[in-house]
């Protein structure tokens, strides 16, 4: 059972940016893509970024292309989700995953969520 912590939330004004981290444990970290969602108030949850096991690929959903970077250090069982240029919009609480398929990652049915961490962005 991989258990996932997200850290880095927090109120950020437009423009801004924060670097999210997600830390796993129970688990061998480096066995499992990684991936970063985002859910605001009355929306769907919506995948923004994956990672395989390596790190060597990584996709992005187009929104966030250019804005967002994911990466991950395997010796800190860590994935980290840098975000720049934030918008209001942002604004959700976000999410990591867990799988051993970087497909089903994106397909937004991983086998392992992290409980979220809210970020806001001010106007």
């Amino acid at each position: 059972q991989v258990q996932l912590v997200e850290s880095g939330g927090g109120l950020v004004q437009a423009g801004g940016s924060l670097r999210l981290s997600c830390t796993a444990s129970g688990g061998t970290f480096s066995r499992y893509s990684m991936g970063w969602f985002r859910q605001a108030p009355g929306k769907e949850r919506e995948f923004l970024a994956g990672i395989n096991w390596s790190g060597s690929s990584s996709y992005y959903t187009d929104f966030v292309k250019g804005r967002f970077t994911c990466s991950r250090d395997n010796a800190k069982n860590t994935v980290y989700l840098q975000m720049n240029s934030l918008k209001p919009e942002d604004t959700a609480v976000y999410l990591c995953a867990a799988d051993t398929s970087l497909v089903t990652i994106k397909g937004g049915t991983p086998d392992y969520w992290g409980q979220g961490t809210q970020v806001t962005v001010s106007s």
